[in-house]
């Protein structure tokens, strides 16, 4: 059987080259006689492979040596938590952007650790725009700023970055890797791997290591950055097989150019698919021309009696998750790095003929 389109917004689509390599490796790794995954975390070929997926992280996102790259577990949800437990310090609480379902997680979890003051929240448009930042109502005394550049769910991202004197902390799971970033505007940033940096059970940190060592007395040891920096993300046994695989994602980025290159491609993607939208009168998106993100494309049909139809026959044309989330409905298209441009091309051939069958 032929691979069909991913549309996933997580567990996504992982390139076509890295599974190959990955298959080829699974029972035997480089001539040693056994798989990468079944060997010790502190052996030569495990730590080599962690240390060059950490150097080529490193030339792709322009990652400076003022900053620690941690490779970690617990997904991003667990990084919720993690944040305010590291960076607090003797302050009373932070400031959250609120512009969707995640960034709504996030502040639940650090109102447990602190005051959550929530400078800008979109609510009120249903999540279907980004606060301007002239309106945001910051606190002086906070001791970050915790925003999410891309929301999966309701297709939201910023293409601007805040100016704040504290520091910036971002929920990068779903854009990073998508285009260039520069690190040094930012604190700390963490991503959850499974959407453009590898499977699922692998995390992300960045984080300036000024602010490293500030984590509250009741932090536990695997929440704590700089316990993770001083073992080089080895304190416990590392998702070895997430970071394998992570490693071989980054080395395909850096194949097909590197991040510019990256963007362009995403842009071209998610253009395409937009135009279609907007072009008919049977498809609609709810998010303002200038927050419509690159990564995750919902739409609507204009009849919603339609959509289970309209998903049955798209995974029988090969194209698969397709289902919006359950909190808002619809559909949802996810146009991660590893989703090419065919693969749009045949949604928006699949998307015309269904209008023109049923609109």
């Amino acid at each position: 059987m032929s691979r069909c389109y991913n549309f996933c917004a997580g567990p996504a689509a992982l390139p076509e080259p890295v599974l190959e390599i990955a298959r080829d490796d699974m029972l035997e790794w480089h001539g040693r006689g056994l798989s990468l995954m079944e060997m010790s975390h502190r052996s030569p070929e495990v730590v080599g492979v962690t240390e060059h997926a950490e150097q080529t992280l490193r030339e792709l996102l322009g990652i400076s040596a003022d900053y620690a790259v941690l490779f970690l577990q617990g997904g991003a949800s667990t990084q919720f938590a993690a944040v305010p437990l590291n960076l607090l310090g003797d302050k009373a609480g932070a400031d959250y952007v609120n512009t969707g379902q995640w960034s709504k997680k996030a502040i639940a979890e650090g109102k447990r650790f602190g005051s959550v003051n929530v400078v800008a929240s979109s609510e009120g448009s249903n999540f279907s725009t980004i606060p301007a930042q002239d309106s945001w109502q910051l606190d002086a005394n906070a001791a970050y700023l915790h925003y999410t550049p891309n929301e999966t769910i309701g297709g939201v991202e910023y293409f601007w970055t805040p100016q704040v004197e504290v520091p910036l902390v971002a929920d990068m799971s779903s854009t990073i890797l998508s285009r260039p970033i520069n690190v040094a505007d930012f604190g700390a940033i963490y991503a959850g791997a499974q959407k453009n940096i590898g499977p699922a059970g692998l995390t992300l940190v960045i984080v300036r290591r000024d602010l490293l060592g500030r984590a509250s007395p009741h932090c536990p040891a695997m929440l704590d950055w700089k316990v993770a920096a001083d073992n080089d993300s080895m304190y416990n046994t590392p998702p070895t097989f997430g970071i394998y695989l992570a490693d071989l994602v980054f080395d395909w980025l850096k194949a097909q150019g590197g991040l510019a290159a990256m963007e362009a491609t995403n842009r071209r993607k998610a253009q395409k698919l937009y135009s279609a939208i907007d072009d008919s009168a049977f498809y609609a998106n709810p998010v303002e021309l200038a927050s419509r993100s690159l990564m995750n494309v919902p739409f609507t049909l204009a009849d919603p009696a339609l959509d289970k139809l309209f998903l049955q026959e798209s995974e029988a044309a090969g194209l698969l998750n397709l289902k919006g989330h359950r909190s808002v409905g619809g559909m949802r298209a996810s146009l991660y790095n590893a989703v090419g441009e065919d693969a749009v091309d045949a949604l928006i051939a699949f998307m015309r003929d269904f209008e023109q069958r049923k609109g």
